[in-house]
């Protein structure tokens, strides 16, 4: 494993049946960086994610996150890891501070972490508010307090911005592009919202019916948008360009 890099796959695939969800992925994701994880739906961004996490196991290929390979140290690889899957789940009778300290006792965190997460997020106001009465905004927030809480090295986030307001948005993207520096932590993060990607992102990963299409800076990406004859006005552009051709040219699944 390159030491720059804290989480490399090697021929990382995933099926179902006759269906492959992610097939030989080789990503390199550079430790201390906003590394974003784009793909139409069903491109399996959310499946990659579940492998790094222990939720669905590899068919083939290997992974390393921090230098520890799944599966030998998997128990190990989810101490490093905060993550936002989906729609995150709370007890709807318990406070917005109640479900946190749940999550604080299970990784045996200092009391103060609570109060922290809270605050990183903008819930503080909000955290005797049983869960049941948060808006959809406010439990993205309060999902993202669970995955921040402890600070852990690695950020592992899916639609963190989904529900929010243009204001909550804002508010989301420049808290994930201060992460790295503030904590000193990796983040992965996927979403639809490509403007607010191509804001936040150090690297980008374009995954298309399973497979990886690109990987690299924004420069390069538009280096080789340009040198491809495809459209370099924004990442959104290039996006739906490079998804496009390589759909036209029978990119359909392995």
């Amino acid at each position: 494993m390159n030491s720059t890099n804290i989480i490399e796959t090697e021929n990382l695939t995933k099926s179902y049946g006759d269906f492959t969800a992610v097939s030989h992925l080789n990503l390199h994701i550079r430790k201390g960086s906003v590394y974003g994880f784009l793909g139409p739906n069903g491109a399996g961004k959310s499946t990659t994610m579940k492998m790094f996490l222990g939720l669905t196991s590899p068919t083939s290929g290997r992974f390393q996150i921090d230098g520890k390979s799944y599966p030998r140290n998997r128990t190990a690889i989810l101490k490093d890891i905060g993550s936002f899957i989906e729609a995150p789940s709370f007890y709807g009778n318990l406070t917005g501070e109640e479900n946190l300290e749940i999550i604080r006792r299970i990784l045996g965190l200092p009391k103060t972490a609570v109060a922290d997460a809270l605050e990183l997020v903008g819930l503080t106001q909000y955290k005797k508010r049983l869960t049941k009465k948060y808006s959809l905004g406010m439990k993205q927030r309060l999902g993202l307090a669970g995955a921040l809480i402890g600070h852990p090295p690695i950020l592992i986030l899916d639609e963190p911005t989904n529900g929010l307001d243009p204001v909550g948005i804002h508010e989301i993207r420049t808290l994930v592009r201060s992460l790295p520096e503030k904590y000193d932590c990796t983040v992965l993060v996927s979403s639809h919202l490509l403007p607010e990607v191509e804001l936040m992102a150090d690297d980008i990963g374009i995954l298309n019916h399973g497979r990886l299409l690109f990987e690299g800076t924004l420069a390069e990406l538009e280096s080789s948008a340009r040198s491809a004859g495809l459209p370099t006005y924004n990442l959104e552009e290039t996006f739906l360009a490079m998804i496009d051709a390589d759909n036209q040219k029978g990119g359909g699944r392995i």
